[in-house]
């Protein structure tokens, strides 16, 4: 039976989301509420289960009708489409009233299926990368610690292998999204003190409710809870979770992270306020004929405009299947700017309303959007770390000076 065209599949993609999905209301319309302009869920757990709920019936469906990660490849558990495939999906998908989805489906489908599904053993890819792809399971990243940030491979918890073949997990890791209702954490930990503190990185996939583990919320400035940190202390988990080889942590932990500013820097999950946002704004404060108001929504349309073309550029550019490459740092960043330049705008159109809430519609609510948009500068490797691997990677500028090419052992302070 021949393959059906692009534009055949098109069809056929748009005929199952109408059944699925209502459509999306027109651009202007919505994103006056809280909600729709924080760039972190700030929700009640029980507002944020129900929420996962709906995420999660949405991602079943989606997965059993095959257009689940369509560019893993078939051996890998995904349908091998390609990404022009995966553009067409997105494109068709924007114009349906998704279910908003939260930054621990968007870690779970997106970073843990996909990393366990490129370097999990059959075995694991049988029991948890279908399952994290269809959501039946969750999982977090458990990758940052408080002394390794944007320094990852500095890590110092530390994972010890028994006689038995068990591994024992001690350490700390910190601003885990979702972490308190993830079945699943893909952890790093360093289980080789005595070669360079890339090499001597493993990856595992611990489950959250193991002795030992403990999770903690991190109250945000925006009054939300949607980070935690986890306390690891003698956690023991069996050989089966090893993620890659002992010390292929790091080269793991490179992949999640290129999903993660793939994720981060596109995709439909609404993350703050948009262009069309500070628009319906501008209009009803009556200021759209301002000529320096003018200006500012022109230079953001542009901005947005730029980064949904280089958005669709790396998508098409990459092989299918595929792991995401340095140029995914460019839309991470694009998207993490304009984020910073959005809230800006809004700021400038509201001046004194922003510090009180008035009851006028889509006015104090952006004051989510401002006090979440720092972060997103963190999420997935700061901008400086980004600025880094685009210059180093992408324009082949000469690296910066490495002083660390030590056993971790030898570091100071280690």
């Amino acid at each position: 039976m021949p393959q059906p065209t692009l534009d055949e599949w098109r069809g056929e993609v748009r005929q199952w989301l109408a059944t699925m999905l209502e459509p999306r209301e027109a651009a202007g319309t919505t994103g006056h509420g809280a909600a729709d302009l924080a760039v972190f869920h700030n929700l009640p757990d029980d507002e944020e289960r129900r929420l996962l709920d709906r995420c999660r019936a949405y991602q079943r469906a989606r997965h059993d009708a095959g257009y689940q990660a369509l560019t893993l490849p078939r051996e890998n558990g995904g349908p091998g489409l390609t990404a022009a495939h995966a553009a067409v999906f997105a494109e068709e998908e924007s114009a349906f009233d998704v279910p908003p989805s939260t930054e621990l489906i968007s870690v779970t489908v997106r970073l843990v299926a996909m990393s366990v599904s490129l370097f999990g053993t059959p075995e694991q890819r049988e029991t948890y990368a279908r399952a994290f792809l269809r959501t039946d399971l969750l999982a977090c990243q458990l990758f940052s610690e408080p002394g390794a940030g944007s320094d990852l491979a500095a890590l110092r918890t530390r994972a010890r292998r028994e006689s038995g073949g068990d591994w024992v997990i001690d350490g700390q890791k910190v601003w885990t999204s979702g972490a308190q209702f993830a079945d699943h954490g893909l952890l790093l930990a360093r289980t080789d003190p005595d070669v360079v503190k890339q090499a001597g990185i493993t990856a595992f996939l611990v489950p959250m409710d193991s002795p030992g583990v403990e999770i903690r919320p991190i109250r945000q400035m925006s009054g939300g809870a949607s980070f935690n940190e986890v306390f690891l202390s003698g956690v023991r988990v069996p050989d089966a979770v090893r993620v890659g080889r002992p010390g292929q942590g790091w080269e793991v932990a490179n992949a999640t992270l290129a999903f993660e500013r793939t994720a981060s820097g596109s995709g439909n999950r609404r993350k703050g306020g948009t262009f069309d946002d500070v628009l319906a704004l501008a209009r009803t404060l009556h200021r759209t004929g301002d000529p320096l108001v003018r200006q500012r929504l022109a230079d953001l349309y542009v901005r947005s405009a730029l980064r949904a073309a280089t958005v669709e550029r790396v998508a098409r550019a990459s092989a299918a299947g595929g792991r995401p490459g340095p140029e995914a740092s460019l839309t991470k960043l694009m998207a993490s700017d304009l984020l910073t330049r959005t809230g800006q705008a809004a700021v400038e159109l509201m001046g004194a309303r922003i510090t009180a809430d008035t009851g006028e519609p889509g006015t104090f609510a952006w004051t989510q959007h401002l006090l979440g948009a720092p972060g997103y500068r963190l999420a997935g490797g700061t901008d400086q770390i980004q600025r880094n691997l685009i210059g180093e990677r992408v324009l082949k500028l000469p690296g910066e000076p490495r002083v660390d090419r030590v056993p971790f052992s030898e570091r100071p302070g280690n």
